[in-house]
């Protein structure tokens, strides 16, 4: 993807910052944190939502490691910034993302996917039902509205374009606009934004309001993959590996425990926890979840789902000296899943 050049030289300024940064900072059932090692995790949270690793805490799934979140997040990059820089334990992100991040040498490496879009969850491109808007080449000019930028949305949106016939040149006339994704429905209605990039129970909720449609989804573009991962720290896992495993096993069962329940006793859940967890939050999104979209069983990753991403960035020219390999940047080997294992 080719974004303006001022927030090309955000990304790598912020990048080198944070690895100088990360760089001054290491199965069958339920696993526990080893001795002397990390029992609590920090995290960032989502309004309204329940993440994986809420769920599987809630569910005992998690063992002795407890979760302590310092906030929430509204964007993938922030939550992995948070982490490379050791605000955080864990933080999650589109692997495009991740990519980037562990290109400028941050010591990250990505351990479970937590979430996808399938069928049934996946992130649609909206507007109002009576904008002109149609194809591709519709929306020079125009603006778009998403989570934040350098991300999935703006990925998927910028291999829509390419693949719709626009030059690179064309591709920059696209205004792309971060907005948090409780306010990007209402800035599309208002009119603020003319493209609207909604996913999982945001989207759902805005779908049922009416008056919107839509232009395309990543699902219909590039068919159902996992397309973020959990991220700790290098040193923090050389650290604590049993604090790892636990927390990968945990997010692993409550992928498979969303995935095999019926749809009405994993939203009852999920409101059981936002009442509990009292953050003052409107707990109506939850009724709207349909599926975490994870394609592998158990979280575990998929080499392709780095692959494309590394050689789509390198293409566009984001990549600085030699792509990383997909295995330096992710492993499977906290997961019990993988290999057709289970937990």
């Amino acid at each position: 993807m080719s974004p303006p050049r001022h927030a090309v030289l955000r990304t790598l300024a912020t990048a080198a910052v944070l690895a100088l940064l990360a760089g001054a900072a290491g199965c069958g059932g339920d696993a526990q944190a080893g001795a002397g090692q990390a029992a609590e995790l920090r995290y960032q949270g989502s309004v309204g939502q329940v993440t994986l690793p809420e769920l599987a805490a809630d569910l005992g799934y998690l063992g002795d490691v407890r979760l302590n979140w310092i906030g929430n997040v509204t964007g993938g990059p922030q939550d992995i910034q948070a982490t490379a820089t050791g605000q955080s334990d864990f933080g999650g992100a589109f692997n495009g993302a991740i990519v980037k991040l562990a290109a400028a040498n941050a010591p990250i490496t990505a351990v479970v996917s937590y979430y996808g879009s399938d069928a049934q969850s996946f992130q649609g491109y909206y507007v109002l039902d009576d904008s002109p808007i149609r194809g591709p080449r519709d929306l020079i000019g125009r603006k778009v509205g998403m989570n934040t930028l350098g991300a999935h949305a703006e990925a998927v949106l910028k291999t829509w374009l390419a693949r719709g016939g626009l030059t690179p040149a064309e591709i920059k006339q696209v205004e792309l606009v971060a907005l948090p994704p409780v306010n990007t429905e209402q800035s599309l209605r208002q009119k603020q934004i003319d493209v609207a990039v909604l996913g999982g129970v945001i989207r759902d909720k805005a779908v049922a309001g009416g008056g919107i449609r839509t232009v395309f989804t990543d699902h219909e573009l590039l068919g159902a993959f996992s397309a973020g991962t959990y991220v700790f720290r290098d040193d923090f896992i050389k650290r604590n590996p049993e604090t790892v495993k636990a927390f990968v096993t945990g997010v692993g069962k409550a992928i498979e425990w969303a995935r095999t329940q019926p749809r009405e006793t994993v939203v009852a859940r999920m409101r059981d926890i936002i009442a509990k967890r009292g953050r003052n939050e409107d707990p109506s999104l939850v009724a709207y979840w349909k599926s975490s979209g994870v394609a592998g069983r158990g979280g575990v990753i998929d080499e392709r789902e780095f692959r494309t991403w590394i050689d789509w960035l390198a293409a566009e020219g984001e990549l600085r000296g030699d792509p990383p390999k997909p295995t330096d940047i992710y492993t499977n080997r906290f997961n019990a899943f993988v290999d057709g294992g289970g937990a």
